[in-house]
């Protein structure tokens, strides 16, 4: 996954809902692979044997390349496609979601199935929560120690995120930036520190924003 920003679910959970004395159990994950997706599914299938259902879907890839969704003995369409299109509305990347229903002797109907599988993944994220993942770049800025106060300052004012100061034979500046602002930022503090700064670029990585 390279996007620059995408949204998928906070992390493992799970949220119930009864409809008609049926209970509906969603089982969230975070996973980057079908065969993590698969274990996932498998693990709530043992965990939950007895009930009479375990539907689940699940979108991976930057352009969700792998999505599947199985009914797991529901009438075919109204378990596990509700379930991915809720995935597929909210924006969702690299999520696997288990529907597991215990039934409680009232019949739904194809509507009403639709309406509960997909009720139970939606009321589930709200649950659970979604996150903004955005790509940024840890940008060293190396500057003399009469530097500091203004570098530091500057940065608190700034949309730009500090990630941490190491005080070695000059000032290393940590800094988190969005990998589309790198130009920005560098000309930024280039600008702040009249050229005396020595800037490189470190390791890319993910930072997570609720939404």
């Amino acid at each position: 996954m390279v996007l620059s920003t995408y949204q998928t679910v906070k992390g493992k959970g799970e949220h119930e809902i009864i409809i008609q004395k049926s209970r509906f159990i969603a089982f969230f994950d975070r996973v980057e692979t079908e065969e993590a997706a698969q274990a996932f599914i498998e693990k709530i299938k043992k965990d939950h044997w007895n009930a009479n259902h375990n539907c689940s879907a699940y979108l991976i890839g930057e352009r969700d390349e792998i999505q599947k969704a199985n009914d797991d003995g529901e009438p075919s369409g109204t378990a596990g496609v509700p379930m991915l299109e809720v995935l597929k509305k909210r924006g969702l990347k690299d999520t696997v979601v288990v529907v597991t229903r215990y039934f409680g002797g009232i019949k739904l109907g194809a509507g009403g199935l639709i309406r509960a599988y997909g009720g139970a993944v939606s009321e589930g994220l709200n649950a659970i929560g979604v996150v903004q993942r955005s790509l940024v770049q840890v940008v060293h800025t190396a500057v003399d120690y009469h530097w500091l106060g203004k570098v530091e300052h500057a940065l608190r004012e700034s949309p730009y995120q500090l990630k941490g100061i190491d005080y070695l034979e000059q000032v290393d500046v940590q800094t988190f930036v969005e990998v589309d602002k790198l130009d920005a930022f560098e000309e930024w503090m280039i600008n702040i520190t009249n050229g005396q700064a020595n800037i490189t670029r470190g390791e890319q990585t993910y930072l997570e924003t609720d939404i």
